[in-house]
């Protein structure tokens, strides 16, 4: 898509607003009805890897899932369409910012404002569930705030409709950190999920900070197995009332039974905890008057769902390890566990280099007796991994890790991911000294299609691996 488009179906393009890992989101003109939007718009053969038919599975839906919607707290969807080898949807244009914008720049909402953009979203939430949408990728990122400080959701892409068979088994859909834990696990969903991703929001607009961080992994043990500080216990510049801990608390209950049984109900609660009237829009002296344009398709991330409906990627296997013997182990905890058996892999892994050791950990994870000893049993089976067993580093002797490689990686990550690469930068280098284990760190945060890519770009000759 380098060559300049000047039209697209009977739309004029009129300028670039945003660029994507799959796509671009152009600024264009309906020339019958003299009305300006954004047009999403992917190649038709946009992947190179067999994922073209699910990305553009992922395309169709959102045009499906958002077009089926009409109301003023979700983008609008006008047409979808196919053209000289691209595919299209256009869309409501707005000006203004993604709340991960604000946050990103360290914005602080008062409870007025935190309110005033939880009840909008749970009112378009409750609307979108009536007509049998759910949304499944609510985050600050797919949350618009209009100059006029109204709040708008987008991007549907993976949302659920009737009668979809976007989702298949042991497929995990979204966004790390947002998604319910039910996301991560390949159970059943329902619209609780909204519900579970809404109340991560809430959290993080209340203290500032995200309920779960760390790696993809260390986020996906979080999410399905810890529980984050109440909101009044955070330590931020101006306390949280601890009204809002037992609205959050069940909103981002582990089970979906435990949680509000819809968006509506979530609302009525957060009205009780307020006790006050409700601001129509955000405050003025909140809104940003910098006008940045926010249809565009984000880098993606690990999961995201901007690449569309993916298996559950994660990380590089942990420096050390044998993909191949790992893989193995996944699979024979995945009979107890289903898809999050990589993620507890992966992320024991990095802890141990040691077989028995790993099988120790991850026999912790599993409920009953049986479970574990049926588990443990299959460590006998694994080729290649005698007892006692310790897998040597990935690599000897490697240089160290300079400030100069750290600003240069960053340099080249920025490409994939903007400017938030620095930050992420810095991040990796705190996590370990190993130059490798340190690329590999920045690789989890692009999509599979462009870590080689990138490694190459970054160590264009790396040492081989030696395993035993």
């Amino acid at each position: 898509m380098a060559a300049p488009l000047e039209s697209l179906g009977k739309y004029q393009i009129t300028e670039v607003i945003g660029r994507g890992a799959m796509g671009v989101v152009y600024k264009a003109f309906d020339p019958n009805i003299r009305r300006t939007m954004a047009m999403k718009v992917v190649r038709l053969d946009a992947m190179d890897d067999g994922r073209t038919p699910a990305m553009l599975a992922r395309f169709r839906n959102e045009a499906q899932a958002a077009g089926r919607l009409s109301h003023p707290g979700i983008v609008g969807i006008y047409d979808y369409g196919e053209d000289r080898g691209l595919a299209y949807i256009a869309m409501e244009y707005i000006e203004g910012n993604s709340l991960r914008e604000y946050l990103s720049r360290g914005t602080r909402f008062g409870q007025r404002d935190v309110v005033s953009i939880m009840v909008q979203l749970l009112e378009a939430l409750a609307y979108a569930h009536e007509q049998g949408v759910w949304h499944r990728d609510i985050k600050p990122a797919n949350l618009i705030v209009m100059r006029n400080g109204k709040l708008k959701i987008a991007d549907f892409g993976i949302a659920r409709i009737e009668s979809s068979n976007l989702t298949h088994v042991g497929v995990v859909m979204g966004t790390p950190g947002y998604m319910a834990p039910e996301q991560y696990t390949g159970a059943t969903v329902d619209l609780r999920v909204d519900v579970f991703s809404a109340g991560v929001v809430m959290y993080e607009l209340l203290t500032g900070l995200k309920p779960f961080t760390g790696t993809v992994e260390a986020v996906a043990y979080k999410v399905c197995y810890e529980t984050p500080p109440p909101p009044s216990q955070v330590q931020t510049d101006a306390p949280v009332p601890g009204a809002y801990d037992s609205v959050v608390a069940r909103a981002m209950a582990k089970s979906p039974d435990q949680r509000f049984r819809n968006a509506e109900e979530f609302r009525a609660a957060l009205l009780d905890a307020y006790a006050a009237p409700v601001a129509a829009t955000l405050s003025e002296e909140t809104i940003i008057t910098e006008v940045i344009p926010t249809m565009r398709i984000e880098p993606t991330n690990p999961l995201s769902a901007s690449s569309g409906p993916t298996t559950a990627r994660t990380t590089a296997p942990p420096p050390g390890w044998d993909p191949a013997l790992l893989k193995e182990i996944e699979a024979h905890l995945a009979r107890f566990l289903g898809p999050v058996a990589k993620v507890l892999v992966r992320r024991a892994g990095r802890g141990t280099l040691d077989v028995d050791q790993l099988y120790a950990q991850l026999s912790e994870k599993l409920e009953s007796a049986e479970e574990r000893d049926a588990f443990m049993a299959t460590r006998r089976r694994l080729a290649g991994a005698p007892h006692g067993s310790t897998i040597r580093p990935a690599t000897q002797g490697e240089p160290a890790l300079t400030p100069e490689k750290v600003d240069a990686a960053a340099r080249t990550l920025a490409f994939y991911i903007g400017p938030i690469a620095r930050v992420m930068a810095k991040r990796a280098a705190a996590q370990t000294s190993s130059v490798q284990r340190f690329y590999l760190l920045l690789a989890e945060s692009l999509p599979e299609s462009e870590r080689k890519r990138f490694l190459d770009s970054v160590a264009p000759a790396p040492p081989a691996r030696e395993r035993r």
